[in-house]
């Protein structure tokens, strides 16, 4: 074990996927109650502005520029009240806050778009889709946890938008991060893909389901290939992870070594799956499949979980 650890790669999958290059220094152990009044007063400050799903940037010289100084997130009337220390950078404090402009007021060089798209088209660089994974999630998490669910009482923000207490009996609130697992079943020379109905044609991914309370990583896999398609696992290894801020995710990326190759997929959450063998696979990366089938772009963890069972043999 001890010497499997040393012979790892430097650099771990996980740092090679979309929303995973947060560098930001969190200083989590020294967040206070008004840490992100502190930050907002430092004239070096920046935030992420989002709304609905959405990130505010600024067109800069042919690119995207998430960050907004204070003037600038005024302008886009950001709820600054409302705003998550998310940490700090070489430039200086960078916090998120709600975007409280209708969108179809935005000034001249401001576009709004969605998480999805600025990760699929590569709209920000890694430490910008970091920030972004980081900012979305809180944002998130905050707009649903406005009441206590114990008491119903509203709740208040702490911590820097770290925690939540509740006015009327005092419980803490906490952000949440609900992990999902995403999985390939593989046998030395196949591997099962499988498409939901609201899947772009022809594309088709690994499975993937959420892990349930008292289940390990492992479990998860397991009961979820099971149960979409048939297929019993034996071993299951890890292979890397993704912050998805849909809201507040965790993809666990798995393989699966398959014990029966039978299919019988579930017809309510597959519109079809199947078996590849890794001459098919390979001919979908290089785009020179003549089938039409494609999977997800680099920026999914989907589609690194594929190639990296792909290229192994």
């Amino acid at each position: 074990m001890i010497f499997s650890l040393f012979d790892a790669p430097p650099l771990e999958p996980s740092q090679f996927v979309g929303f995973a290059g947060n560098r930001i220094d969190r200083q989590s152990e020294t967040r206070g109650d008004d840490s992100a009044e502190k930050a907002l007063a430092d004239p070096s400050a920046r935030l992420l502005l989002v709304t609905g799903g959405r990130i505010c940037l600024k067109l800069n010289g042919g690119g995207f520029d998430p960050y907004h100084d204070i003037a600038e997130s005024e302008a886009l009337a950001a709820r600054l009240d409302q705003a998550v220390l998310l940490g700090w950078s070489a430039s200086g404090p960078l916090l998120a806050a709600p975007a409280g402009i209708d969108l179809e007021l935005l000034p001249e060089g401001i576009k709004a778009i969605d998480y999805r798209s600025v990760n699929m088209q590569g709209l920000l660089d890694q430490d910008g889709l970091g920030a972004l994974a980081q900012a979305g999630a809180l944002m998130a998490w905050h707009a649903s946890h406005r009441f206590c669910g114990k008491c119903g009482s509203p709740t208040e923000m702490r911590a820097g938008g770290y925690k939540r207490v509740c006015s009327g009996c005092g419980s803490e609130h906490f952000p949440r991060t609900d992990p999902v697992a995403i999985m390939l079943a593989v046998t030395p020379d196949r591997c099962v893909l499988g498409r939901s109905p609201h899947f772009a044609p022809g594309m088709y991914s690994a499975l993937a389901g959420f892990i349930e309370p008292g289940e390990t990583i492992e479990n998860a896999v397991r009961r979820e290939v099971h149960e979409e398609s048939g297929i019993r696992l034996g071993r299951v290894v890890y292979h890397a992870s993704q912050p998805w801020p849909f809201p507040y995710s965790l993809m666990i990326g798995c393989f699966g070594e398959a014990l029966n190759e039978d299919l019988r997929y579930d017809s309510r959450e597959l519109e079809d799956c199947r078996w590849f063998t890794r001459r098919e696979v390979l001919d979908i990366l290089a785009g020179s499949s003549t089938s039409g089938i494609f999977v997800p772009p680099r920026a999914a963890i989907a589609h690194h979980l594929i190639r990296a069972w792909a290229e192994s043999g």
